[in-house]
């Protein structure tokens, strides 16, 4: 579910672009989104652990063995790990027209751009322990809100 519609309710095109690049990721991972979860890096779901992977040097590690062993070349399912991740960006305006997914997969003159970090990328626990420790001006100060809570009862 792209993240303008799971927050706002808001429905556009680049909600579609999102969910087709979730379907791209699932079909290359032989794996569901929501059943989804990377053995090495706690429980990443599959968006995450694409972008962690491709992020790292290692997207191969997330493409269906099913399909290593197919006639599709490793070049090609890449492509699509990368089509996938530009069409899950967070940020609706930076993922791609469906016009433009059609022709990066129909074309391989085209050149990608580089994908920003997906929606719902949750950082491991340990990058995020370390981000604050370096920088512990920029972590989040929270507040108490000793607010009560009202029971309502029927007249």
């Amino acid at each position: 579910m792209a993240p303008e519609y799971a927050n706002h309710g808001q429905i556009s095109v680049k909600t579609d672009v999102f969910s087709f690049g979730v379907l791209v990721l699932e079909i290359v991972s032989g794996r569901k989104n929501n059943s989804f979860r990377d053995r090495e890096n706690a429980g990443d779901m599959l968006i995450t652990s694409a972008w962690r992977n491709w992020h790292e040097g290692t997207a191969t590690s997330i493409i269906d063995p099913v399909l290593m062993s197919g006639t599709a070349s490793q070049a090609d399912i890449l492509r699509c790990i990368h089509i996938g991740l530009l069409c899950v960006q967070e940020n609706a305006t930076d993922r791609p027209t469906m016009a433009s997914v059609v022709l990066m997969l129909s074309s391989f003159s085209t050149t990608l751009p580089v994908p920003s970090p997906p929606a719902f990328f949750m950082p491991n626990s340990s990058e995020f322990r370390r981000s604050l420790e370096r920088n512990p001006a920029e972590s989040t100060h929270l507040s108490r809100n000793d607010a009560s809570i009202s029971e309502p009862s029927p007249r």
